[in-house]
């Protein structure tokens, strides 16, 4: 790009920034230096290539989607939490947002994530101990009780039973008196990476995108700032991905539900923008920022020269963080929150949107009250002590970054094109990305190569290549025993007498009926996301809707490979 471009878009640049609110902030290094708010080649140079890396808020986005960066608005902290009942966790989540949090973010436990109740023969000994059980609508009320679902942006972990445990978040939104169409959240969604790494699915893959078109279709309707998507590479990643394999096989993903999207009939300029995504930030620092910044100047780039957008914000990646659980270590965890501040780091000056930092004491239980508000803090140090916030895309025009950005991008779009050629010429049912995504999870292409790269990566430790302090490294320590959160049996127990007392008082011709106007309309193309709300007002379980669906629709099970 030679020096005439350069200056034009430095140009641009300056006046989006000059029109963007900006926070009421010290923007001065700690020493008092004023610093600007962005850089780039110096004055009256050409710089080749520059056009791949540009300028804050402008396409390809590979800095940033703002031109202000975190001076107009800092990551929102997302801290990630529940566990035993709904009444527990709430005090949690008052907990953290009276602590500074700015949105909340449920865990649900393995049953709810399975779609079962915590009276089913399966769901026991799991009530309560990955996550916060529900069952119903009630329980959801009681989650959120005191806290303004209208006034705080709610994110939840969930993909195989989403759809139902959505509908219930928007009763008790509905039994609050909150305008529904104001609800800002993001819900996970995401199914695809349930068979490529997570493996918590209730059936085929085809019924669940049906039922995720139909939210897809309601909150573009209903719900505008609700995101109904968020892509995870997070669990892509946690299985044993490289960094190029999590990026490329999320966004793979992400292309597969704008495909979705338009094989509805849906405007991409309007449900785009619902989509978000959501990537782990593992230990090596500069490889993660390169990551996410290549993950910007591809979405742009696809939905933009593949998928027709137009609009700036359908071409908009916008992402949460969280820190990489599986760096964490058993063996002298308080080495954890380096781990957990260096990670937390590198996803800021990726650029992330918001971000959950986990707490030194999660490789071995959920987090106590002190180590999770050390996550917390570690969040708000890096806020607000480190000048990170005053420079958008400070590490713009490195050397080593560009290159690394460059290259992690090269291998991510030959992903692309093998898990295309997977999916063969055509036709296809929903779009070329879709069949290859549906083709890799049948043949265990996903998985295969996910595993060649954990067992490379563990071969590596186990010959000394790779190092982890505390583990094949720098093992003598003089560290005490952590007191860890412990989930008594008792939760359980009273949950169970709950969900009793509450399938009493309750009407049953009326749920049966509700069920049965659901299931009636999943063998239509009706939108079902309204008959599943019925079906919720009625104090439907979560297990009874998800059991009357594997009835209709059946269950997955993962084919045997050797």
């Amino acid at each position: 790009m030679n020096a005439d471009e350069i200056a034009a878009g430095r140009a641009r640049w300056q006046a989006r920034y000059d029109a963007a609110r900006k926070r009421d902030a010290d923007f001065t290094t700690l020493s008092g230096m004023t610093v600007d708010p962005v850089y780039g080649p110096p004055e009256g140079t050409a710089y080749p290539g520059f056009e791949r890396i540009g300028w804050p808020g402008e396409f390809p986005y590979t800095r940033g989607l703002y031109p202000t960066g975190y001076r107009g608005r800092t990551w929102t902290i997302r801290q990630f939490a529940g566990f035993g009942n709904a009444q527990q966790t709430n005090e949690r989540y008052k907990m953290i947002l009276g602590a500074g949090g700015g949105g909340l973010s449920v865990a649900f436990d393995m049953p709810t994530l399975m779609g079962r109740d915590s009276d089913d023969p399966q769901s026991l000994g799991e009530v309560g101990h990955c996550g916060v059980a529900i069952d119903s609508a009630a329980d959801m009320e009681v989650l959120f009780d005191g806290i303004d679902l209208a006034g705080v942006t709610t994110s939840m972990t969930i993909s195989g039973p989403a759809v139902p445990v959505f509908c219930m978040y928007l009763i008790a939104a509905e039994r609050q008196g909150a305008d529904l169409s104001t609800l800002d959240g993001t819900l996970q969604t995401d199914i695809f990476k349930e068979y490529i790494a997570q493996k918590e699915w209730l059936f085929d893959p085809e019924p669940h995108l049906r039922l995720i078109g139909d939210l897809m279709e309601y909150c573009a309707r209903e719900i505008p700032r609700y995101k109904p998507l968020s892509v995870s590479g997070y669990h892509i990643r946690e299985a044993g991905s490289t960094a190029a394999q999590e990026l490329a096989y999320t966004l793979a993903d992400g292309f597969g539900y704008v495909e979705l999207g338009l094989s509805r009939g849906l405007d991409v300029n309007v449900f785009a923008p619902g989509l978000s995504f959501f990537f782990d930030s593992h230990v090596d620092f500069f490889e993660e920022i390169a990551k996410f910044r290549a993950a910007r100047r591809i979405w742009a780039r696809w939905l933009r020269d593949v998928y027709g957008a137009t609009s700036e914000k359908a071409l908009w990646l916008r992402f949460h963080t969280q820190t990489a659980g599986v760096s964490l270590t058993a063996q002298q965890p308080v080495n954890n929150v380096v781990r957990t501040a260096v990670e937390a780091l590198a996803a800021v000056l990726g650029g992330t949107n918001s971000l959950h930092t986990n707490a030194l004491d999660e490789t071995l239980a959920l987090p106590t009250d002190e180590s999770a508000e050390i996550a917390l803090r570690t969040q708000q140090v890096l806020m607000e002590e480190t000048g990170v916030t005053n420079v958008a895309d400070p590490l713009g025009g490195s050397w080593y970054v560009e290159a690394l950005t460059d290259k992690i991008e090269a291998e991510a779009e030959e992903i692309f094109a093998r898990i295309r050629q997977l999916g063969g010429d055509g036709p296809h049912q929903i779009g070329p990305m879709t069949s290859g995504i549906l083709r890799g999870i049948e043949d265990g292409w996903f998985t295969g190569h996910i595993a060649e790269a954990a067992f490379a990566y563990q071969q590596a430790l186990e010959k000394r290549e790779k190092k982890i302090v505390g583990v094949n490294c720098h093992t003598g320590t003089v560290a005490k025993d952590l007191e860890i959160l412990r989930i008594s049996h008792e939760v359980e127990l009273e949950q169970r007498r709950l969900l009793a007392e509450r399938k009493a008082a309750r009407d049953d011709a009326a749920v049966k009926a509700a069920i049965d106007r659901m299931v009636a309309a999943s063998r239509t193309g009706e939108n079902m996301i309204p008959a599943m709300l019925d079906a919720v007002r009625a104090e439907a379980t979560l297990g009874e809707i998800c059991d009357a669906l594997r009835t209709e629709w059946g269950t997955y099970r993962e084919p045997a490979r050797f």
